[in-house]
Order: structure tokens, then sequence, then C-alpha cells
């Protein structure tokens, strides 16, 4: 007999049941995989639970929640949105771990004008992962695994009309996010989230790595200083303008900012088998004809550029957003400089840097600043390398070439940026041409005695070059001093000592982190100073002082200013009496200063 095969009534039904518990996994999925994102971004560098308030906690997961649904729109997949966010998360924090190791700050919204940079200069560095960030990482490869699995084999498809009202609705909900962290009385008396920006690390920590980001997008334009006017600007600088045309004596003028050069001894006593800086030290000291002291830059790090932009043209950092970088944002024509300056007093004009000329976009900048010459990584092709990086000494040889073969009866200004001391301090066994031989007691820190190592042959070079110029027949000034401290895995040994750390200095004891030695020594009678307070923006005009020289009517108002303030620097302000400030609590006293910034940066 014949078999009848009758279908059982509830596949259909089990199927349907099936598929609905897949879709409904699916959307839990697309709920709950956001906030996994956001707690491991912001694990590759700290807790999160330990230091965000619950509020802050929420709102991060609602705006990681609607980066996800936006994506989903987007692409109509709930596995490609995710695996996308994900994928995003995980290199972005990976690079922020990094960034954050060696510079000691944050990626900031003006990073991506530095994208060049970073990369002529990424293998500089040694990549290595604490086991909390290889823990991240492995999280994250766990989670994006998942996400795949979540593809279906017969997806259908949202209706475009249905992708393209969420994809709106969604983005006009991050747009308004963003917008509402640009309201100050909304983020400090409504959120109350923490909006201190010269500390972005405590920003990220705080408030959370994209949200931090997302508040710093409305300081990637420079605004007005209130209240403005170019008129007022243009009058303020005739009132100080100085006639220069009964100049006779000029003469040469070395600048030497030295790569990542300071004496981490400000941050507290440490011993040595011997000392690391000792010419250095007796300038400091009070050698005669020199004027020396303590810079403080805006800096630590990284970014050289921008110590030398405060340097070369007296604006300051401070009413510029943290981590921009002027000789890539702002500087795009001709800047009134220290080198422009000089270069219509009659100076031959030249700068130099033993590396590759596009780093900070220098070969564009320098010549908008008023050099007439550039020599750059080709030129010290001869030159004694330390590590992998030209020394100092081979550099300074090259300083005594252009000044020996510069045009006869022509005053010299030269300004180089040497590269000896250029993180990595841990890579130097790499190499047969630098062993260090400090030891610091009581340390176990390869870093520290690797860097003080380095620092004792930049002290040693600058002697050398001292000493030439010492015997030369021509009037000659050298200015010395550092671009920044080095990161804060250098320095935390020095603290250590003394029972503390990077992460819990109180404000005055992080300002201690952006000062660095300087001097300016002449072979010929100069008013000696010593323990001089000194900052960036201000350093130039106390060179043209030195020289006997005339200054440009903006250096002539910051002598002036500096009576009030001698310290004016992105981390922090110092008044004439001593008092610590910040330049956002002292609007009235510096704004002129900012008023006259504003109008030669982007108005002239």
């Amino acid at each position: 007999m014949k078999q009848i095969s009758i279908p059982h009534k509830n596949h259909g039904s089990s199927l349907c049941a099936r598929h609905s518990l897949q879709a409904a996994g699916r959307l839990i999925c697309l709920i709950l995989f956001p906030v996994f994102n956001f707690y491991l971004l912001e694990w590759y560098t700290h807790n999160p639970f330990t230091t965000m308030k619950a509020n802050v906690h929420v709102m991060n997961i609602i705006l990681f929640e609607c980066i996800a649904l936006f994506l989903f729109a987007l692409t109509g997949r709930i596995h490609i949105a995710l695996m996308i966010q994900t994928l995003f998360c995980a290199v972005y924090g990976l690079a922020g771990y990094f960034v954050l190791e060696f510079r000691g700050a944050p990626i900031q919204p003006w990073d991506i004008f530095s994208l060049s940079t970073a990369a002529s200069v990424a293998d500089n560095y040694e990549y290595k992962l604490d086991r909390s960030a290889i823990t991240v990482l492995l999280l994250f490869l766990l989670l994006f695994i998942a996400e795949y699995f979540l593809k279906k084999r017969k997806a259908g498809r949202l209706l475009w009309q249905l992708r393209l009202f969420g994809g709106i609705f969604f983005f006009l909900l991050i747009f308004g996010y963003t917008k509402m962290l640009h309201n100050e009385e909304i983020v400090q008396t409504k959120l109350r989230l923490y909006d201190k920006l010269f500390t972005p690390t405590t920003i990220q920590y705080k408030n959370g790595t994209l949200t931090a980001f997302l508040m710093e997008l409305q300081y990637i334009s420079v605004d007005k200083p209130s209240p403005y006017s170019a008129r007022d600007a243009q009058e303020l600088l005739a009132a100080w303008e100085e006639e220069t045309s009964s100049v006779t004596k000029k003469p040469n003028i070395i600048v030497i900012m030295n790569e990542a050069f300071s004496d981490p001894a400000v941050l507290g006593d440490f011993s040595t088998n011997q000392d690391y800086m000792p010419f250095v030290h007796s300038v400091l000291s009070g050698m005669e004809n020199t004027v020396s002291g303590y810079l403080n830059v805006s800096v630590k790090g990284g970014n050289t550029a921008n110590t030398e932009f405060e340097y070369l043209t007296g604006s300051s950092m401070a009413f510029l957003p943290y981590g921009s970088i002027p000789y890539q944002q702002y500087i795009k024509s001709e800047l009134p400089s220290m080198a422009s300056h000089l270069s219509a007093l009659g100076y031959h004009t030249v700068a130099m840097h033993p590396y590759r000329a596009a780093g900070w976009d220098r070969n564009l900048v320098y010549p908008y600043l008023g050099f007439a010459e550039m020599h750059f990584q080709e030129f010290f092709k001869d030159a004694a390398l330390v590590r992998k990086y030209v020394s100092d000494q081979g550099n300074y040889e090259k300083i005594i070439q252009i000044y020996e073969n510069k045009p006869e009866n022509t005053p010299l200004f030269l300004f180089n940026v040497t590269m000896q001391n250029h993180s990595s301090y841990s890579d130097w066994a790499d190499y047969d041409n630098f062993t260090p031989d400090i030891t610091v007691e009581d340390s176990s820190s390869k870093l520290l005695p690797a860097y003080l190592s380095l620092m004792k042959l930049s002290d040693e070079a600058i002697e050398g070059l001292v000493s030439y110029f010492s015997s030369q027949p021509e009037d000659t000034i050298i200015v010395f001093f550092g671009d920044h401290q080095p990161t804060d895995s250098v320095v935390n040994p020095v603290l250590k000592l003394h029972g503390r750390s990077c992460s819990d200095l109180s404000s005055e004891e992080e300002a201690l982190r952006y000062k660095v030695p300087f001097f300016i020594w002449a072979n010929f009678t100069i008013e000696t100073e010593r323990n001089v307070e000194s900052s960036a923006n201000f350093l130039a005009a106390k060179t043209l002082q030195a020289a006997g020289l005339p200054c440009p009517a903006y250096f002539n108002f910051l002598t002036e200013l500096q009576n009030s303030a001698p310290v004016i620097s992105a981390s922090h302000v110092q008044l004439s009496d001593g008092a610590f400030s910040y330049a956002r609590d002292e609007k009235e006293l510096l704004h002129d200063y900012q008023l006259l910034q504003y109008y030669l940066l982007f108005d002239r």
C-alpha cells in the first residue's frame, strides 16, 4: 500500500518562530554591542568606571547607540553596521593608546592636520602594548567575529524610504548631541561635564573618548577676541613702533632649539653617577655675559613646531586650540617674525633642521616667516650620527660651516632645530654609536639613564660651539633652549622617587612638566642675568635686547607685557607677583595681546 506523507502542521509556525527569535537576537545585539564598543574603547587607556559619573556613562552609550543605528540605516545590514563601528573603535582606540603613550596627550581634532608628519616619524617609536591593551584588542576581535556571524544568508532589505528617514533622524541626533556639547552653560550646569581644555587627557577620562573629541571640535577654528577691531590692532601696533634706520651694531645671532632638551631635576632631586649637563648647569649658575634661567613652553613630549612658532613669532599657544599646529593650520602666507625683522635689518637668514623638510610643513612655512635659506636632511649626509639621528656635534659643525662661508660683511641669523635627542629612548641597543653612561641611583628605569646620557652629549656639543665662537672676532650671540620635556614614561621614575607620578600632579606641579633650561650667551659684553623665569613667546624679544637691536612693534608690546606676566603659555600664566593663573582667567590683562595675535595671524 502506498504511504502518503502528511506535512507536520507546526513546521511552518516553528520556522517562523525561529526566524523571529533570530531577528530578535540581532536587534538585541544592535542594542548591546555598541555598549561593548564604548567600554572597550575607553579601556585601552583607563577604567571608565573609576573616572566617569553615571550620567556620563548614559550619555556616551546613547551616542554609540545613535551611531550604530545611523550606520544600520546607511547600510541596511545589522552585522555590517556593527562591524564598521567595532573596527573603527578598535583602530581609533589603538591609535589613541600610542599617541597618549608617546605624546602624553590624546588624539585631538587638529591632529588630522599632522597626519603627514606623524607618518614621517612613525618609525621612530617603539610600539608595545601593556596587558590591559592586549586584552582589549582580543575582545574587540571576538566582538568583530560575533558580529560577522549575525549575517543572514537571505537578508531582506529595508525600504529605502525607511532607511533614508532613519539615517537623517539619527544624523540629526548625533549633530544635536555635538552642538549640545558646544554650549558652555549646558556643559557646566546641566551635564556637569569636565571642561578644562588644557588637560585633554583628563577630559577624555572623565567625559569619554568620543564625547571629548566632539567637545573639542568647536575649537578647530579660532574665535575673534571680544571686543575685536582690526583698526584697534593697527593703532596699538603703531604706538609701539621703533626707529630702526640708525642701527649700526649687528651681531650674528645663532638660535638652537634643542630637541627634547630638559633637566628632569625640576621635578625633584635625584642622584646620578656624574653630572649629565655640567656646562648648562654652570651657565645657569650665572656665567658672565649670559642671560639664563627656565623657559616655560606650551607642549610636552611632542609638537615641537609649536615652541618654534612661539619663539619666532612672539605669539602664544595660550590663545589657540589645545593640540593645534599653527605651522599646518594657520600660516598660509607671509607672517611677521624674528626672521623677517632681522632680514629687514640686513641679516642673512638661515633655517636648518637635520631631518625631513616636510616635517610640520617647515619647508612651506619658513619662507613665509622670512628665511632666505633652508637646509634639511640632505645637507647633513656626512654628519656624525647618534643612534639614527644627526648628532648635535655634527649639527653644530654645519653651523660653523655656514658661518665661515656666509656673505662678507653680512650678519647671520641662523635658527636651528636639532634632532639627536628625539625619542624613542629604548632602542639604543640597536646601534653601535651610543651607549648610555649615566646611571640613576635607586631607579630601575632604562629610559631615564638613556635620556640623561643624550643630554650629556648635547651638553658637550653646545659647550664646544660656545668655545668656538668665544674665539671668533665677530660679535655673536648664541641662544639655546629645549623645545619640550620628554614623554611621561621617561620622567615618571623621577617622580616615583618622591612618591608621585605624572597622573596625580597638582596644577602647579603639572606646570613643571613644561619647564626647560635656556640661555642667551654672547662673546661680547652684555648684562648678566640668572634665574630668569620666562616663556617661549618672550624669548625672541629678549634675544634682540641682548643683541642691542631694536624690536618690532609686536615685540616691544610683549616686553612691556612681560613686566605684568613673566610667563604666558598654554600650560599656565605666572603673574609678576608670582601668582599662578591661566590665560582664560586673565582676559582683561591679556586682551590686547590676544587682539594683536589674532590680527597678525588671521586678519592682517
